[in-house]
């Protein structure tokens, strides 16, 4: 059946059971759109979703569930690909506050952690609390988010599952609530009640030993012939370890049960020895066949991870994050990522060198090479664990789905299932993407199905059980990752016999006596093409000021607006903590409704649910989930998917406050450049006024914050005095200084400097201080504003020169570059926008052709404005310095948290301050006093005054203005 959301009578009785045993629970709309999908290709609403803190609320959850026969599925990080994190009763969430390391014991090698522990921080406080001498193993591409109750059911592996295996390996004991409430320790040997005097889970941990031991007798062949055939046999429950010859183990079993059986509360994990030198050798190939005939060479030299990826992938990469994005890869449509390791660099090296030499020997290797560079490992490997992301929208056009992600053979058959499965895919019409664990034969592929129409759900259905006979046949595994869930439950008989499959579901219902934990997985499994997210999305125009890639959409079947939102597939690299700027918001508060994924998911249900598409843009659902979206674009940059959360916020405030009182802020921030207009003319006054206690009052009045300090309004005068010299160039200009109304307004100091670094580079300079590129309009929402004021700006720039357009404000630079193309859609805006050029990207090709300044710091702390980072690449301020000569750069690599008007409004200053702390404030507290702050961005400046109102910061023509010199020893 497909699920949608309940009644309010059919949901009561759970919410009341729930609101008695004082459980915080909430079942509100944009809560149960978040939590309706995973990372699959399913959408199974909840009734409403519980954030446990303690086992007591775990238990609570599951008497109240099984007393109202409410189903309880259990979620980590929400990153599976199979469906097996979502269901149609209760959620328990275990991320958000079950997420302690409660000890790490280097002496037995062994790790005590809460279900929601995310997988990098136990790996990282592994490593810290033994000196690096051990780490823990396992990690999937979504380690920075994944987390070890997620891992334990899904039997995750990873990228170093070659050398390390899967987390079955890495389970010493697991502590478990059942349905009937009993609180149990699975291990090795057997189970036992996690508090030895409670009575009644003593007796129960005793009955289900006695079961499984009887259940493993009865089946003492099937097992022995059918489960732990391959490395990756994940499908199915792994009921080998209960074997006489396998000790019993009970922990180990319940691994991969993807929560059908019990509830995993807590668990004792092992670590594993870090080698002191680790080196990547990367390969190129012709094809993917080619790469997979060479594994079994790759794998006599014992290494500790051979990944895999193919072009498409990697052009991706760079069509949507620029070419520097992959560095280091060596010729080939097909490359292996082979990680050796060992107790000194010499031997890693020279074993490469080895390896090297004996697949040139083979004959099909098209290039290879050692990286040693960490930067060149660091992108490549970027480029493997955002696969999934990158492929589902590739480069080449069309989108990819998840539903055949993680068959798994023995290596040595790896090459002749994938000849196979590309002769399947053709007779499908169909396309893969291809990237995978190919060291231990098992491949994630992305494939051009056709969710949306009938026609395309009955291929999608055809086509996996072929797929499912095909892997059969080749002595492989339906999932040797993911687990079944949803996508591969019912297709299960293909793989095993009917004893196999009776033996599945009596061992859940052993464990599972109410039979309530996540329905529709493994055993009475849902049909794969029931559920489908793309199914059922009303066939609606949906009226948008910003072009979202029509071209792309149409070729999908779905309106462009729908086409844009579906655009996360929920990966869920913004619930990430670290790398990159994405997302700053749900960075702050740990809720799943301030990710972007958790934005998009209720822009998904919006477009799916709302009964017309007035009702649709008038969502108080989207409105709350969009509320801390800081509008930073980072997301345009680091979401593999693509998402541009930015855009969408903009577009939909455009429409919901159609006819409506708009916020305060919107007036006085929105409207910025209008009232600078003003203030330029009076702005001693104005400054007066904002320093006496009546400027707080203003500040109230006008929807600010009354806890930042408001900015010094500039004259009119101080800009023209700063711009005086460049106002009439006696030779036409060959570069354009466009000056922003964030520049004329409060630093025109900076306009003048940047004209003079500009001047001393050999151009000609001219300056455009009379238009205005929109901004502010565009972050509230009112667009129709917006277009005009841009539609001005471009006229006056498109001159019919292709003169570098500087742009000294960062965010301004995006709008001109990225915006305006896409609010107006006209050829004068494109040709704009190849015209703009950030400050910092100015200077960098200034510097590839040839000039210099003539002394820079040897050291500077610098903020990246976001818009920057995303519109002109996330290393764009870091090249410029190097470019320079600036030798040590300490970068504030997050959000600084004012984000143009987030920061500067009332309810919003707390989360812009708790942004800060992310990433500005260490830095700045990482240099001293005289090493100087770069922000380009006005915001951004204010953030630091903020933070630290005695250092100042300087744009960067200020650094490199040659009428003052900023020298220090950094």
């Amino acid at each position: 059946m497909t699920h949608d959301v309940l009644s309010a009578p059919e949901r009561a009785p759970i919410l009341a059971r729930l609101a008695a045993a004082g459980v915080p629970v909430d079942s509100s709309g944009h809560r149960l759109a978040a939590y309706s999908f995973d990372a699959s290709n399913y959408r199974v609403p909840p009734i409403a979703v519980v954030f446990p803190r303690t086992i007591d609320d775990v238990v609570a959850v599951v008497s109240a569930c099984r007393e109202t026969e409410t189903p309880l599925i259990s979620r980590g990080g929400g990153t599976s690909m199979a469906g097996n994190a979502i269901g149609p009763g209760i959620v328990l969430d275990f991320s958000r506050h079950m997420n302690r390391i409660l000890s790490i014991d280097p002496a037995t090698g062994t790790a005590d952690v809460e279900a929601g522990v995310i997988l990098s921080h136990l790996t990282r406080a592994a490593e810290k609390a033994t000196a690096g001498a051990l780490t823990f193993a396992p990690d999937p591409s979504s380690k920075n988010r994944a987390t070890i109750g997620g891992s334990i059911g899904n039997d995750a592996c990873g990228n170093h599952s070659v050398r390390y295996g899967r987390t079955s390996d890495h389970v010493e004991e697991i502590d478990v609530v059942t349905s009937d409430g009993a609180r149990l320790t699975a291990a090795p040997g057997g189970l036992r009640a996690t508090d030895p005097s409670d009575a009644f889970s003593v007796a129960r941990a005793y009955e289900l030993g006695e079961e499984l031991k009887s259940l493993a007798q009865d089946n003492l062949a099937a097992f022995r012939v059918e489960l732990s055939r391959i490395q990756r046999q994940v499908s199915g429950y792994h009921l080998a370890n209960l074997l006489p010859e396998n000790g019993l183990n009970v922990a180990r079993a319940l691994v991969g049960t993807e929560g059908t059986c019990a509830v995993v509360v807590r668990a004792r994990m092992k670590l594993v020895p870090k080698a002191p030198s680790a080196l990547l050798v990367c390969l190129g190939y012709a094809d993917v066949v080619d790469a997979a005939k060479d594994i079994e060479t790759i794998l006599e030299f014992s290494p500790a991870a051979v990944e895999g990826i193919d072009e498409a992938i990697v052009d991706t990469m760079r069509a949507r994050r620029g070419a520097d994005s992959v560095l280091g890869l060596p010729h080939g449509k097909a490359f292996l990522y082979v990680d050796l390791d060992g107790e000194n660099p010499e031997d890693v090296a020279q074993e490469a060198t080895r390896l090297l030499e004996r697949l040139a020997g083979n004959g099909r290797l098209v290039d290879g090479r050692a990286v040693p560079d960490t930067m060149e490992r660091a992108t490549l490997w970027r480029v493997r664990e955002d696969g999934a992301g990158l492929s589902s929208r590739p480069a080449s056009g069309g989108e990819s789905l998840a539903g055949w992600e993680d068959s798994a053979v023995a290596p040595p058959n790896l090459a002749a299932y994938l000849t196979d499965f590309r002769r399947l895919l053709d007779e499908f019409g169909l396309t893969g993407i291809m990237y995978g664990h190919f060291g231990a034969g098992c491949m994630h592929i992305r494939i051009t199905y056709d969710l949306r129409s009938d026609d395309g759900r009955t291929v999608f259905s055809k086509f996996s059980q072929a797929a499912a006979r095909l892997v059969v046949r080749h002595g492989g595994s339906l999932s040797g990752e993911h687990g079944d869930g949803r996508a591969r439950s019912a297709l299960l008989p293909v793989m095993y016999s009917p004893q196999m499959l009776n033996a599945f579901a009596s061992y859940r219902k052993l464990w599972d006596r109410a039979g309530i934990l996540n329905p529709g997985s493994i055993t009475d499994p849902d049909p794969i093409e029931d559920n489908l997210a793309l199914e059922g999305i009303p066939d609606r125009q949906w009226r948008t000021h910003f072009e979202l890639r029509p071209v792309e959409a149409a070729a999908a079947g779905a309106d462009p607006w729908v086409h844009a939102v579906q655009s996360c597939i929920g990966v869920g690299r913004c619930r990430s903590d670290a790398g990159g700027v994405m997302c700053p918001s749900y960075r702050a508060t740990g809720d799943e409704k301030d990710s972007t994924r958790g934005r998009s998911r209720v822009l998904q249900d919006m477009v799916r649910g709302a009964r017309t598409i007035d009702e649709g843009w008038k969502s108080d659902d989207v409105r709350e989930a969009l509320d801390l979206c800081l509008a930073c674009k980072a997301c345009s940059n680091d979401c593999p998917a693509g998402v541009d959360m930015a855009t969408y916020k903009s577009e939909f405030f455009s429409h919901y406050y159609e006819g409506r009182l708009r916020p305060l802020s919107h007036f006085s921030l929105g409207w910025l450049p209008r009232w600078l207009k003003l203030t330029t003319l009076i702005s001693p006054l104005v400054n007066l006024v904002l320093a006496s206690p009546l400027g707080k009052v203003v500040a109230a009045a006008g929807g600010l914050t009354t806890h930042r300090k408001m900015p010094k309004f500039a004259s009119r005068k101080m800009l023209r005095d700063a711009l005086a010299p460049y106002s009439n160039p006696s030779t036409p200009a060959d570069a354009v200084l466009f000056v922003d109304s964030f520049t004329k307004g409060f630093r025109p100091e900076v306009a003048g400097a940047a004209a003079r670094v500009m001047e001393s580079t050999g151009r000609t300079v001219g300056c455009e201080s009379d238009a205005c590129c929109g901004l502010t309009w565009i972050s509230t929402g009112q667009l129709d504003a917006a277009k005009k004021l841009m539609g001005k700006a471009v006229a006056k720039l498109d001159d019919g020169t292709d003169a570098p357009i500087v742009v000294i404000e960062p965010s301004c630079a995006a709008a001109l570059k990225k915006d305006a193309p896409e609010l107006l859609g006209t050829e004068a805006a494109e040709r704009v926008s190849h015209r703009i050029r950030s400050f910092a990207e100015a200077v960098k090709e200034w510097v590839d052709g040839g000039w210099m300044p003539p002394v820079v710091p040897t050291g500077v702390t610098v903020q990246t404005h976001c818009h920057e980072y995303s519109t002109f690449g996330a290393t764009v301020q870091r090249k410029a310095l190097a470019a320079v000569g600036v030798a040590n750069v300490t970068e504030a690599s997050g959000c600084c948290g004012v984000a143009g008007n987030f920061g500067f409004e009332a309810d919003h200053y707390d989360i812009s301050m708790k942004v800060a702390e992310q990433a500005l404030a260490p830095a700045l507290a990482q240099t001293g006093p005289d090493v100087p702050v770069l922000a380009d961005g006005f915001s951004c400046a204010m953030q630091v005054k903020q933070l630290e109102p005695d250092r100042k910061s300087l744009h960067l023509a200020e650094l490199l203005d040659p009428k003052t010199t900023h020298h220090t020893e950094g």
